[in-house]
């Protein structure tokens, strides 16, 4: 007698974005390629979900408000969270800023420029928190 192959639940991403539109582009793209979504509008939001929740990995604006960035949630993981530290892709439209690029060098984190196609968000994603499926 065999049994049914297990297929392990899916633990989901974590999509940090403000931007209504840009959120449910991304989460549809996720949730059709497998990946289960948990979503949140800002860097505060997603640390309180962070604290107590499992998640696959993160995709975050670089920027949303309440005082938190995509930076400071890097921050955080690497040392609450250092087992999602290397699993965060980054979203902009400021790919440009002073800032951002700092940000992007500090954390050697993937970042996908706004706006991007989905295969292009599915492929960092799928390198950076592994497939699904």
């Amino acid at each position: 007698m065999s049994l049914p192959a297990l297929n392990p639940t899916v633990l989901p991403v974590l999509l940090i974005e403000d931007e209504p539109a840009v959120m449910a582009y991304v989460q549809a793209a996720l949730e059709r390629s497998g990946y289960p979504v948990v979503c949140c509008e800002s860097g505060v939001e997603a640390l309180r979900l962070l604290e107590t929740g499992s998640f696959l990995g993160i995709v975050s604006d670089m920027r949303t408000p309440g005082g938190v960035d995509g930076g400071q949630v890097h921050a955080w993981l690497k040392v609450h969270r250092p087992d999602l530290a290397s699993r965060i892709v980054f979203i902009t439209g400021d790919i440009a800023n002073d800032e951002t690029v700092a940000t992007l060098r500090e954390t050697g984190a993937p970042c996908v420029e706004k706006p991007f196609r989905v295969q292009q968000l599915i492929d960092v994603v799928s390198k950076t928190m592994g497939k699904v499926q």
